[in-house]
């Protein structure tokens, strides 16, 4: 069986295919440039784009399980798309499919769940690979700036949302079933400041922005407005339940989750001068 994995040069993605891969399976991955996918040997890398059904035809062409995203193209906005994808999985004989989902739903969620198709949804918290944001500051000032030091939540390990998707694709029992994916542990933002540093052998200082330092800095660096609302609403008032430490992970792959600790160390490079 040939699996496709969309998305594949990203944070989660290049894992499913290598956990894929190295469990003996067939990977297809699906990249708008293979010349730049630099996958584990053995990956199959197809070119084609989420967003434009057409290039899909071919890729899909003798799979039987995917890894979907629910966002493409260049821009990373949610798929207008999800009805066409959907109809092409189940007109190739695709029968099961794993949705990495975000936080507002697109077109692809509801096309999924009215379709054909065994599907698992993967919703995980904050990605620990969000704080690589901080390496920079880190490296050239032993600093990191961000607004809301005392928000919490309960970052996981993109190698452990990767799993959980790896074994939705190849073991039965998962069809129907939504996984709200967390860390072992809430942390506060000065408290992954703090393991960072422990990480790299440093201290790192954290500096508290105010709201308006936060979206003035934001704006700066081109983030759209929405986007600002958006993260300045997430981290000033952190929902609770995607943030409410659960057992999942180990649930569904036998593994206990990945601690913040082992994500920096793992890290540390990143954020070494």
């Amino acid at each position: 069986m040939t699996i496709l994995v969309t998305g594949a040069t990203g944070t989660v993605g290049r894992r499913v295919a290598g956990e894929l891969i190295q469990a003996g399976h067939r990977v297809r991955a699906l990249t708008r440039d293979p010349s730049r996918a630099n996958l584990p040997a053995g990956v199959e890398v197809v070119a084609g784009d989420l967003t434009v059904t057409d290039s899909l035809v071919p890729v899909f062409d003798g799979v039987t399980a995917a890894h979907l995203i629910t966002f493409g193209g260049k821009d990373f906005g949610a798929l207008r798309n999800g009805q066409e994808i959907v109809d092409l999985a189940v007109k190739a004989g695709v029968r099961r499919v794993t949705v990495l989902g975000g936080w507002d739903e697109g077109t692809l969620e509801p096309a999924v769940r009215a379709g054909a198709l065994d599907w698992t949804f993967v919703q995980p918290t904050e990605f620990m690979s969000n704080a690589l944001h901080w390496a920079e500051g880190v490296r050239a000032e032993g600093v990191v700036r961000e607004p809301f030091g005392d928000a919490t939540t309960a970052m996981v390990h993109e190698a452990d949302i990767a799993a959980v998707a790896a074994t939705a694709l190849v073991r039965d029992g998962h069809a129907g079933r939504t996984y709200g994916l967390t860390g072992p542990e809430r942390l506060t933002t000065r408290d992954k400041v703090r393991i960072i540093g422990e990480a790299i052998g440093r201290e790192v200082r954290f500096v508290e922005l105010t709201e308006a330092q936060a979206r003035a800095r934001m704006a700066a660096q081109g983030m759209p407005p929405e986007l600002i609302d958006f993260l300045i609403g997430v981290f000033g008032d952190v929902p609770v339940e995607p943030n409410t430490v659960n057992s999942t992970i180990e649930e569904v792959t036998g593994r206990p989750a990945r601690s913040f600790a082992q994500w920096a160390a793992e890290n540390a490079a990143a954020f070494r001068a």
